[in-house]
């Protein structure tokens, strides 16, 4: 899904009175959800959801069932600005999970010209940099696959332009991508190209031919993979559902697939997580799909959406990911799927930062080797979902409890939490 056409601004309403903001700490369970600042405006030909990987879930990089509650936590991070301002942010969302680390930076290329996809000079130096100052980070790249990438291109002009992209004519593009990785020091980044080809945002849409379009994957992949000194992930991620196509029929193959995604948010309005898990093509058959091409699962971008501010989406969609493990996940932190650069969602937040506060990275190799590719087996039968269980809120920092009486707290149903920091959050 585009995070142009998702975005809306984020409502900051002034404080004017210490009964104002007693309220809005009552409404928000006493936890402040909002971070330093709003996102910057996302460039045209990119999501509003994502430098090096982190481990696989598995030494061949398939899917495991470990249960949630483990001590190896997946790799997580946030999709928070496409730019210098994302990197910037990540340690600030940090301080606000108690210390967690984040582990994933996640932005898109723009997807309006080729000189953009090809990472024009000035764009990707600052994530480079950060995915360099730890070996355990990893650093996701969403890629569009052709440029005009919003711009509602027809069907025609769509299979017209996937069938130069199979016949080899845009190979240069991704050949100049993947050297300046390289250059940058960065040749394990985990690509994206092509994400949520199974609906009908994008120009690089695999609907209109899907032959095409994966011979115009494989292409780019073997462009890329030609490059000396890579070590790239390839990373296929269709939107959760059956959306405008299937998405399997879309799956290129295993030997141009490293990690199977899947973006997966709170919509259509009224489904309930437990169907967003059975539906077709949904959660489960994604797992299974994986796990039959043994392949690593992630999610490149969740979060809340048709169903408003949903802390029991949230509270699942943790655990699902906890059970599962994928390689990683983002959340797209912004209105109206945020929970930290979103005002909106005030209980979705606290549920978030309940859960994932002080998460750490597991003391095992930092930085894996690209999996081979291996035969696929069976796909093992659909299991039911399991509720992760109810993790209590925590006491935010710099926040103390004020004894208001029993009477009154009675009927305010709870203590009133007053935050000695709040100041420091806007600067």
């Amino acid at each position: 899904m585009s995070p142009q056409r998702r975005r809306t601004m984020s409502r900051r309403i002034p404080l004017m009175t210490a009964g104002i903001f007693a309220s809005a700490v009552i409404a928000a369970g006493s936890v402040s959800a909002a971070p330093a600042e709003t996102p910057a405006p996302v460039p045209v030909g990119k999501p509003a959801p994502t430098t090096a990987p982190a481990p696989s879930p598995t030494p061949t990089g398939g899917v495991t069932d470990a249960p949630a509650g483990t001590s190896a936590f997946p790799a997580f991070g946030a999709y928070l600005d496409y730019g210098p301002r994302g990197v910037q942010s990540m340690g600030r969302l940090s301080k606000w999970l108690g210390g967690s680390e984040l582990r994933v930076g996640h932005t898109y290329l723009p997807g309006d010209r080729w000189s953009n996809i090809e990472g024009a000079p000035g764009f990707l130096e600052d994530w480079a940099q950060w995915r360099r100052e730890r070996d355990d980070r990893l650093f996701v790249l969403n890629v569009p696959m052709l440029e005009r990438n919003e711009e509602r291109v027809s069907d025609t002009e769509v299979r017209s332009l996937l069938a130069q992209g199979a016949a080899g004519d845009f190979d240069e593009h991704f050949r100049r991508l993947a050297q300046r990785l390289v250059d940058l020091k960065v040749p394990d980044t985990v690509l994206v190209p092509g994400w949520e080809m199974n609906g009908t945002t994008y120009t690089h849409r695999c609907g209109p031919d899907p032959e095409a379009w994966k011979t115009y994957w494989k292409r780019i992949v073997t462009t890329m993979r030609s490059v000396p000194g890579q070590k790239f992930r390839f990373d296929f991620t269709p939107t959760r559902g059956l959306d405008a196509v299937p998405w399997t029929k879309c799956y290129p193959g295993d030997d141009v697939v490293d990690v199977i995604g899947m973006d997966s948010y709170d919509q259509p309005e009224g489904k309930s997580f437990s169907e967003q898990v059975s539906e077709p093509y949904g959660l489960q058959e994604h797992v299974d799909f994986a796990k039959a091409h043994n392949k690593a699962i992630s999610y490149p971008e969740w979060g809340l959406f048709r169903n408003g501010d949903n802390p029991e989406y949230v509270r699942r969609m943790i655990g699902w990911i906890d059970r599962y493990k994928p390689l990683y996940n983002t959340i797209t932190d912004y209105c109206p799927h945020g929970v930290w650069q979103c005002d909106d969602n005030p209980q979705s937040s606290l549920v978030y930062r309940s859960m994932l506060s002080g998460r750490l990275a597991p003391s095992v190799p930092s930085v894996p080797s690209v999996p081979k590719p291996t035969q696929p087996t069976q796909p093992t039968q659909p299991t039911q979902p399991t509720t992760p269980p109810v993790t209590p809120p925590v006491t935010p920092p710099d926040c103390a409890p004020l004894s208001l009486g029993d009477w009154v707290e009675y009927w305010l149903g709870g203590k009133l939490c007053l935050r000695f920091d709040w100041w420091s959050r806007r600067s």
